[in-house]
């Protein structure tokens, strides 16, 4: 049985899972500012309710940020991420069983958030940041490299690729390898295509139509397209409005081999599953 070890939890893969958004933020496109009082102070209760909701829904990972990482996002100091996420994972470690994963590039966090009883880190930038590879290593959680082109503050001006599927399994290849040097296993890496960063939308298509590539290579596929602008220029439909192009896209993913899907609407996602289960025999 296909699983992934985040630091002595065992993720099984051998039926899709659902990796739970829990933003901590006040400015991420979808659901910013929702655990956020006028004082800038984390709505701890009412983040951790809502994580238990997400995980009675179906949740296996619950994925927590300190930092918006949209389109244009400002940077985020490490420890303004730190105040608002720590407590959450904390507590939330021990209240429920499931993955708790911390969305973040900061190699400060990734090393508290393993203290705190975090078993993934999902790092938009891969372990870029200087001492990041280093960090995660001295840890036994898994991790999650995504691809981007550029960074959140200018990702979405003008993308470019010649063959983007090409050059998205090129760098996951090349990245595999730093991450196995630097002492982090196969068995704790995830693939993300990075949906929403740095491509435009014929690039999403294109991503979508070949998932089958990125699954070829071996290890774990999380998608995350969850109302992203993808949705919203295919349906026309505003953010907030996006749950039924978000499961469709998740069901195209998933029926090409994804392994995880990073998602808002739990509860929905998570009837898609078992739907596309019934249909292959699970």
């Amino acid at each position: 049985m296909r699983s992934i070890d985040c630091a002595g939890k065992k993720l099984k893969l051998n039926t899709p899972q659902i990796m739970a958004v829990l933003n901590l933020t006040p400015d991420s496109f979808s659901d910013g500012g929702q655990f956020i009082r006028d004082d800038g102070s984390v709505r701890i209760d009412h983040a951790l309710a809502s994580a238990e909701t997400m995980v009675s829904n179906g949740a296996a990972i619950i994925d927590i940020g300190g930092e918006s990482t949209r389109p244009g996002a400002p940077a985020v100091s490490s420890q303004q991420q730190l105040e608002r996420v720590a407590t959450v994972v904390e507590k939330l470690s021990s209240r429920i069983d499931t993955v708790i994963s911390v969305d973040t590039s900061s190699p400060e966090l990734m090393v508290e958030s393993a203290r705190l009883g975090a078993g993934l880190i999902n790092d938009i930038r891969s372990l870029t940041r200087p001492g990041a590879l280093a960090a995660v290593a001295t840890t036994d959680m898994a991790v999650c490299m995504m691809h981007m082109q550029g960074q959140p503050i200018n990702m979405q001006d003008k993308p470019e690729y010649g063959d983007i599927v090409a050059e998205v399994c090129g760098f996951f290849q090349q990245r595999v390898l730093d991450f196995t040097d630097a002492g982090i296993g196969k068995n704790k890496i995830l693939l993300d295509p990075g949906f929403g960063f740095g491509k435009t939308l014929q690039h999403y298509v294109e991503l979508l139509k070949n998932f089958e590539s990125f699954v070829a290579l071996g290890l774990p596929v999380l998608v995350g397209v969850s109302r992203k602008a993808m949705i919203g220029q295919l349906t026309g439909r505003s953010v907030d409005q996006r749950a039924y192009g978000s499961v469709a896209a998740a069901m195209i993913a998933i029926q090409a081999g994804a392994n995880i899907v990073r998602v808002h609407d739990v509860a929905a996602t998570s009837d898609m599953i078992k739907i596309h289960l019934a249909m292959v025999g699970e």
